[in-house]
């Protein structure tokens, strides 16, 4: 379950990305869209941290090195 969140919210993330490069095209700095898009992909970073600590924390995902 904790998988999927990660995985929906990365793309969230990347989403959030494209519009703020569509809106910093277009928008010729005449609107506040691209800092609103900034702002919702530092709060999906944040919570994308926070699943991987959660994640971690209760055995859902498990760290390994190059050779494990």
């Amino acid at each position: 379950m904790i998988k999927t969140l990660i995985v929906i919210n990365f793309l969230l993330i990347l989403a959030s990305l494209a519009s703020g490069v569509f809106f910093l095209v277009k928008d010729d700095g005449k609107s506040n869209r691209v800092v609103t898009s900034l702002t919702v992909r530092i709060t999906l970073s944040i919570t994308l941290f926070l699943l991987l600590f959660a994640g971690y924390y209760f055995g859902d995902l498990r760290p390994h090195g190059i050779n494990g």
